[in-house]
């Protein structure tokens, strides 16, 4: 599903924030990608919403290797991958229903088909009632879930999701984690970003753990006390 063989990345001329990347994710797994703020997360999770190109080594997704993607390739792999972007990244035009139901309007779905689905999954993440919302009148956490729900709704094969939980209670929190389970079970390869240990120690999956631009495998356990209190 996802290779990255000695992988580094930088902006510009600068220096490198991601350095000598390498792991694979099967397909079907579910990862956590964690550690100290300006570690490099967000750059890794660039990588792997195709959204930036790295500067060195190898990133293969779906069997292709990134490198040798056209142009006209990206949409139709961009399809296969869900991701919830710390700034929403909403239509501010469009209400919540018509935003959660843009990824199945692109893949061709029918108009009957996709507003029963989007209505279901909106009444499920606490919704229901604010379909028609267009997102300034939304608060932080409402936002998010619908950001959520559009990552989710064409069941993508790669769910990419960016401190996901931040801007909710933890009640809700944990029922859009399950939510993400639900997806994996299904075969949805899923990468959770997230500064909450005690998110990543209730559920156990493996650690990605990132710190200083390099990356290595943990347990939750085995993570260190003082990141848990630089991002308490």
């Amino acid at each position: 599903m996802v290779r990255f063989e000695n992988v580094g990345m930088r902006y510009g001329m600068g220096p490198e924030v991601l350095r000598d990347i390498s792991f694979h994710l099967r397909p079907g797994s579910f990862h956590f990608l964690t550690g100290p703020t300006g570690a490099g997360k967000s750059s890794l999770l660039k990588l792997l919403a195709l959204s930036h190109r790295p500067s060195r080594g190898l990133v293969t997704l779906f069997n292709r290797e990134v490198s040798t993607l056209k142009r006209d390739d990206l949409p139709g792999f961009r399809r296969k991958i869900g991701v919830v972007y710390q700034e929403f990244r909403l239509l501010d035009h469009l209400s919540a229903l018509e935003n959660v139901a843009l990824p199945l309007k692109i893949a061709g779905a029918k108009d009957e088909q996709i507003y029963d689905h989007v209505a279901e999954l909106l009444d499920w993440v606490g919704l229901g009632n604010q379909v028609d919302a267009k997102p300034r009148t939304l608060s932080g956490g409402e936002k998010q879930r619908v950001a959520i729900a559009r990552a989710v709704i064409n069941r993508p094969q790669l769910l990419i999701a960016d401190e996901p939980t931040g801007s909710m209670d933890a009640e809700m929190g944990l029922r859009l984690m399950h939510l993400f389970l639900e997806l994996n079970k299904i075969g949805t390869t899923v990468v959770v970003a997230t500064h909450d240990l005690g998110l990543i120690q209730r559920f156990g999956n493996p650690v990605m753990y990132l710190k200083d631009g390099q990356l290595s495998s943990r347990s939750a356990a085995s993570i260190p006390d003082s990141f848990s209190e630089a991002n308490g």
